[in-house]
């Protein structure tokens, strides 16, 4: 198909949507790239935060031009001269840097390949699927470094079976009254991501609480940090039931930086974004723990989490903030006019 006859199909609502996000998200992660870059030390971490920024520039540019053939307004998005001090002292540490641009490869692992599924235009799809492979490469490399310099954590081992068996007894369900069984491999894989994300989301909003301007902000973000800790203590004591070790935190990794270094809009887009992805995480949790008692804990840190998303959305609408996602015609405020 050449260029003319694919402009000449539109974008679906799924694609306009997912192409949308994906400017949001890449413009956005532009300005703390440019940041982390202009105060990194480690040469092989450099590296990689150039790679990421590099994709990141590329995405936003391909959207733009797919957005103005079609005659669709590109985003405003994010601007280093409105939403970063490149030059701002350094907030985090390197190590931090690489765990971070670890956990940007694996969103864009998660973002792409729902996007590829809904998408039919052959550059759209030809975009996100080098997207996807872009994504696996940012975390390839990242999972590189962090073997190299000792820094990956691993999930728990489990023990081999003898052989394989079938569960016999309704137990297996129980988690309230009794006695609990043991964590299933898929219990103990979401519990310990699970922590990994709050962890280092705690860790990201201790550094945006510190240099937020707005005192409201700040309190949002500090909230968010209370939140996140109480989501790993309680991820952790059920690994802890089960006599498995816990990940890991990074709290120790955020400088005593005030000095001003990301906008107070860009910061409250990452936060609820980063909470949106929590909402998707707890769900495919939830969904793949058997134990009652499992299930029912990650559907009251969803509600907990959707309130604390409801508020910031609030806060974002209030100072003009939030940028209107793509959506369907209001016909009743048409026939109004």
């Amino acid at each position: 198909m050449n260029s003319t006859q694919q402009y000449d199909i539109k974008l679906t609502s799924a694609e306009i949507t997912n192409l949308w996000s994906a400017y949001m998200n890449d413009s956005g992660s532009i300005c703390h790239l440019k940041h982390y870059l202009n105060i990194v030390e480690d040469t092989e971490i450099k590296s990689v935060i150039q790679y990421a920024l590099d994709t990141s520039q590329l995405h936003v540019n391909t959207i733009a031009e797919i957005f103005t053939q079609e005659g669709y307004p590109v985003p405003h998005g994010f601007k280093l001269n409105e939403d970063v001090d490149v030059t701002a002292p350094r907030l985090f540490s390197d190590i931090y840097f690489l765990y971070n641009v670890n956990q940007l490869g694996k969103i864009g692992l998660n973002a792409y390949s729902m996007a590829i599924p809904v998408t039919v235009r052959e550059d759209v799809y030809s975009f996100f699927s080098n997207c996807l492979s872009e994504s696996d490469n940012l975390i390839k490399q990242t999972n590189d470094i962090l073997l190299a310099k000792g820094l990956f954590i691993r999930s728990p081992y489990l023990p081999k079976p003898e052989s394989y068996d079938f569960v016999k007894q309704k137990s297996f369900l129980a988690g309230f009254f009794g006695e609990k069984r043991p964590l299933t491999g898929t219990e103990i894989t979401n519990l310990y991501t699970n922590f990994q994300r709050n962890a280092l989301g705690a860790a990201t909003l201790i550094g945006y609480s510190q240099v937020a301007q707005d005192e409201e902000v700040k309190q949002f973000l500090l909230r968010g940090k209370e939140m996140a800790n109480k989501h790993c203590e309680i991820f952790g004591s059920l690994l802890k039931q089960s006599d498995l070790p816990c990940p890991m935190t990074w709290d120790t990794e955020v400088t005593d930086s005030t000095t001003y270094t990301f906008s107070d809009r860009k910061m409250m887009f990452y936060t609820t974004s980063l909470i949106a992805l929590s909402v998707g995480y707890y769900g495919r949790s939830m969904s793949m723990s058997p134990r009652r008692d499992i299930g029912v804990m990650y559907s009251r840190l969803v509600a907990e989490i959707l309130k604390y998303a409801d508020d910031g959305a609030k806060i974002m609408i209030k100072h003009g903030w939030m940028e209107e996602p793509p959506r369907a015609l209001d016909r009743d405020e048409l026939a109004k006019k």
